[in-house]
């Protein structure tokens, strides 16, 4: 593929974020402007919890609407991920991005994990897409993030993301690589979202290409693949001959 074949196949399957400490319903009425292009609309918008209920009447309802839930340090009590869950979904999230309780996981507490992705799952209306961010970066080793790999699909992730976005080392062809071969092996219906450090057509051709390989052409699509991103959209319109829908975007991971 060249890289303007790549930006056309990449952009209906960004999650358009921010997740930023300053976001406001300024940010949130920008990044809804931004998510329908003149090259088609992404996948999804995804933001903080307290802009669920504002943004879910002004968002093209071709959009998905996901939410981070125990976002970034995956150290919440499970009674606590179990009531934001339910709250984003009452306020009109579609898509919870849970963080994988790495560090507990690290640790040893292996049942304690797979029970709070259980428990989301479980908190999760039926229709309502449960991504499970694992925290590659901080898991670091191939062992670990093929167990937490495993150990998210058994306990009902719907997908497995790569990132919080907010650690030092984000999505990496190595992890991605590690994760595509997990969901081969155990649930092709599972999906993959590449989030951290994905800022340009070339890099999300590297993705493409890797899911292909693994999983066979055709399997990426909106259902099954996503990048988790906000610069990444202008450089896919930028390649696609499009100026950026609005200057100065929100900034993401």
């Amino acid at each position: 593929m060249n890289i303007p074949e790549i930006a056309a196949r990449a952009l209906p399957l960004l999650d358009l974020t921010s997740l930023n400490d300053g976001d406001t319903e300024e940010t949130i009425n920008e990044l809804a402007r931004k998510a329908v292009t003149p090259a088609g609309h992404v996948a999804a918008v995804c933001i903080w919890q307290r802009f669920v209920a504002y943004a879910n009447p002004i968002l093209d309802q071709r959009l998905g609407l996901a939410t981070v839930v125990n976002f970034p340090s995956g150290s919440e009590d499970r009674k606590v991920i179990e009531s934001d869950i339910k709250a984003a979904i009452a306020n009109g999230a579609d898509e919870i991005d849970l963080v994988f309780p790495y560090q507990q996981f690290l640790a040893g507490k292996r049942t304690y994990a797979r029970d709070i992705v259980a428990a989301a799952r479980q908190s999760c209306a039926h229709g309502v897409l449960l991504k499970v961010i694992l925290e590659t970066g901080e898991l670091q080793t191939t062992a670990a993030i093929r167990e937490a790999s495993e150990a998210a699909i058994l306990s009902g992730a719907d997908f497995l993301k790569t990132s919080t976005g907010k650690t030092k080392v984000g999505a990496t062809l190595a992890a991605a690589r590690t994760m595509l071969e997990v969901i081969h092996d155990m649930d092709p219906e599972v999906g993959f979202k590449a989030s951290g450090g994905v800022r340009t057509a070339g890099d999300a051709g590297a993705y493409l290409a890797l899911a292909d390989e693994i999983m066979g052409e055709g399997w990426a699509s909106p259902e099954t693949f996503r990048f988790g991103a906000s610069g990444l959209l202008d450089d896919l319109l930028r390649t696609l001959g499009h100026a950026p829908a609005v200057p100065g975007a929100a900034s993401g991971y």
